[in-house]
């Protein structure tokens, strides 16, 4: 499971912005890259938990806060 989580961290890391920005802005304050990746890790398992407890398809509210 952790592998898989860990490829699910990459693929975040390269198509979604705001994992992204997270990633970049957590790398350039100075932490360890597998510090941040595992943050990461965490905040997808939120969102998938999210999803299931509500019952409802995730919605990328960022799109709208522009």
């Amino acid at each position: 499971m952790k592998s898989m989580l860990q490829m699910c961290v990459l693929s975040a890391i390269k198509h979604d912005a705001e994992i992204k920005h997270y990633y970049e802005k957590k790398k350039a304050e100075g932490k360890h890259v597998m510090l941040v990746m595992n943050n990461i890790r965490c905040k997808l398992l939120a969102r998938a938990f999210a999803v299931i407890n509500r019952a409802t398809p995730f919605v990328n509210t960022q799109k709208f806060a522009a």
